[in-house]
């Protein structure tokens, strides 16, 4: 069924329900019975080929949802409290029923926003989705053009990012923007940002690359922990940038933590990070009905199941992956996240960045407060591939981490002060902070 087909299915209306969010409900996340958002990839299918891609999207699944699938799948988000969903991909306008999905889930009360790259979105598609009722579309822009166009691995690519944008504008969607901060775009933010307000962007979220999936493969754009320190100098420009300009910054959950920029970053002065949301705030929906606990996380760990077996509510409630996050404790944290004065509040940061390098959640290097306190010490730490990644999506190769004397004399005299081995996943020890493995294991 082409575009123009679906169009014509959808309902004239003089309005929609007025939409709730992620953040309408006065719930706190310890409490909420269900997530308050999801993320749902339509499809698989991509017209990108991103080195930072966590499902190494490019073909759609073999067996993804129908379009009535996908309905009776809005109809539970919204049983299951969710105010918001946001669609991705893959590309998620590559399937044309796309537009009847973002007017079920308006029809449902609930937000939907769109998480995109833009290339392909043309100028009909723009105006189908407002028409549809979307919320607001977040085009994924990662640095200047060179960077952005070789990050994407198609030439043009950033160009045409920026004219969907003005297509979306001219058709009356908001529009936002995302970008991934990594050893290629970490220089580049404030021109960005220039570019990206002329471009009439209310918000502009951040986040950190992770090093699973493609971006595995390619562990060179991986930034290293001891580089937080002048990528947080850099972000307090940035901060004072999109105040001047009217733009909002969304800081993702890999981007942190308890550095002196926090309450700034997060924009409010009662606002500091209170822990991972995968499982608690936020579920993720894959284009073949697969319930994760966050978008970002793969594998069976962190997939409760199939939503044509068992529905959400199920999954959700009664599934060990969805509920890993919501029961853990101090005692499944190791190094120096164990230590740390923030442990029981941090809990390690994003666990979708944490996991990806040591092979289990409770450690997590990338930090701007323990990126300062090393450089306090004199130290940094680094990290050091040493297993590749499977080739699946979501999967991940193996680091250790070193600490080092931050001095380039007293490095190369004393060599590392610390190693931090790799630790056994989860699947050989479901709690506790897993022994480590020895090079030799590997």
């Amino acid at each position: 069924m082409s575009l123009e087909d679906v169009r014509r299915r959808l309902p004239i209306v003089t309005s929609l329900p007025r939409p709730d969010n992620r953040w309408s409900s006065d719930r706190k996340v310890a409490e909420a019975k269900g997530p308050r958002w999801a993320v749902w990839e339509l499809t698989l299918a991509c017209d990108q080929k991103c080195a930072h891609c966590g499902p190494r999207a490019g073909r759609r699944r073999p067996d993804e949802l129908t379009t009535e699938e996908c309905l009776r799948v809005v109809d539970e988000l919204r049983e299951l409290g969710a105010g918001e969903v946001v669609l991705i991909g893959g590309e998620a306008y590559l399937r044309n029923d796309f537009i009847l999905i973002i007017r079920a889930i308006r029809e449902a009360g609930m937000s939907c926003t769109m998480t995109t790259g833009g290339l392909n979105l043309t100028r009909e598609r723009a105006q189908a989705m407002v028409e549809a009722g979307i919320s607001s579309v977040n085009l994924s822009i990662d640095g200047l053009e060179v960077t952005h166009d070789r990050l994407r691995g198609v030439p043009g690519s950033w160009r045409r990012a920026l004219e969907a944008m003005e297509h979306l504008r001219a058709a009356g969607a908001k529009v936002a923007s995302n970008t991934q901060i990594n050893a290629m775009t970490r220089g580049e933010l404030l021109p960005l940002l220039e570019i990206l307000a002329d471009h009439g962007i209310h918000s502009w979220q951040l986040q950190i690359t992770v090093p699973h999936g493609n971006a595995a493969d390619n562990p060179e754009i991986i930034l290293q922990p001891y580089m937080f320190l002048e990528l947080f100098a850099t972000l307090e420009q940035v901060l004072e940038r999109c105040a001047a300009r009217g733009v909002r910054v969304w800081p993702g959950n890999s981007l942190g933590y308890f550095g002196p920029l926090e309450r700034r970053l997060r924009q409010s002065q009662g606002r500091h990070w209170k822990g991972c949301t995968a499982g608690r705030a936020v579920i993720g929906i894959e284009s073949d009905g697969a319930i994760k606990s966050c978008p970002s996380l793969g594998g069976p760990l962190n997939t409760g199941g199939s939503w044509r077996e068992h529905g959400l509510a199920k999954i959700w409630s009664e599934t060990y992956q969805l509920g890993y996050i919501r029961h853990r404790t101090l005692d499944d944290l190791w190094g120096y996240c164990r230590e740390c004065y923030y442990a029981s509040t941090c809990m390690a940061g994003c666990t979708a960045a944490a996991e990806p390098v040591f092979g289990r959640p409770g450690n997590n290097p990338f930090c701007h407060h323990r990126a300062m306190m090393m450089d306090r010490q004199g130290l940094r730490e680094r990290i050091e591939q040493v297993r590749g990644a499977s080739g699946a999506g979501f999967d991940n190769g193996l680091f250790r981490l070193i600490r080092e004397h931050k001095d380039p004399a007293l490095r190369a005299q004393h060599g590392p002060v610390a190693i931090e081995a790799p630790r056994v996943s989860r699947a050989v020890e479901p709690t506790g902070p897993g022994r480590p493995i020895a090079l030799d294991e590997l």
